[in-house]
């Protein structure tokens, strides 16, 4: 397999274009390649190249796209994976997974039992942390998307951009713990006899779960509670458990 690099900017075969400068450093100073090496590079936006290092300098690492070529299949169900921020920087394996599992947008949440002060969640800085997390999880796992990184937005504020209620192609689901379950809930390996969504959103709540009035506001907007079952499973686990199960569910790979 070719050394893989994100490169935004490519449009087209035979066309040279300057990687990214922590892309480049990469490439050469980690890496160790020279003019003349064959690369793989990607766009984020599932076009991938077969290319060529043309030269590596002060004003950068240029390549040049020699051929197109095919990056990992993209699922069928287009999924945003909307979680809670977890403490100790334990969100950062959650993306990290979560690309590699084929999500096509995360959207970090604020909320009413979120340990980490809102306002350093906001910040620009820590959206590019995840958004280059994602880029090198993409990398690593042949992917030529890289999912949309959303900033940090409150659960209330994140449901109020969505439509009123969901179409007939989309399901919205809000998971919801083993204690929190009531009468009717079902179980994410159910919803195969549903029939597959074109697109899905997923809600995952912090290490607490959810409040009652949380639950309320997103059912109001059409979220169905979910439970994985009867056990308590760790909050960063959760996102790659609900995610993979509901990829066999719907058999969308």
């Amino acid at each position: 397999m070719l050394p893989r690099f994100f490169a935004p900017d490519i449009v087209g075969v035979d066309l040279d274009v300057v990687l990214p400068p922590d892309e480049g450093r990469h490439l050469a100073h980690v890496l160790r390649l020279r003019a003349g090496a064959e690369i793989a590079v990607f766009d984020g936006r599932g076009h991938e190249f077969r290319a060529r290092v043309v030269s590596i300098g002060r004003a950068g690492v240029v390549v040049r796209t020699v051929e197109r070529s095919a990056g990992a299949p993209e699922p069928q169900i287009a999924l945003t994976l909307a979680v809670a921020v977890l403490k100790a920087n334990r969100l950062d394996q959650v993306v990290r997974d979560a690309t590699m599992l084929g999500v096509a947008a995360i959207q970090p949440l604020v909320t009413a039992r979120t340990n980490v002060p809102a306002a350093a969640l906001r910040r620009k800085a820590a959206t590019e942390r995840w958004r280059r997390i994602a880029i090198a999880s993409a990398k690593q796992c042949g992917r030529a998307v890289v999912p949309l990184i959303h900033p940090a937005a409150d659960l209330t504020d994140f449901v109020r951009t969505l439509h009123p209620a969901p179409n007939l192609s989309e399901a919205r689901l809000i998971l919801v713990e083993p204690s929190a379950a009531k009468r009717g809930t079902r179980l994410l390996t159910e919803l195969g006899t549903d029939g597959r969504p074109a697109a899905a959103t997923m809600l995952i709540g912090p290490e607490g779960g959810w409040t009652g009035d949380e639950i309320r506001i997103a059912e109001a907007s059409g979220f169905q509670p979910v439970t994985l079952g009867p056990r308590t499973l760790r909050a960063d686990a959760v996102p790659v458990v609900a995610v993979t199960v509901l990829r066999v569910a719907w058999n969308a790979w």
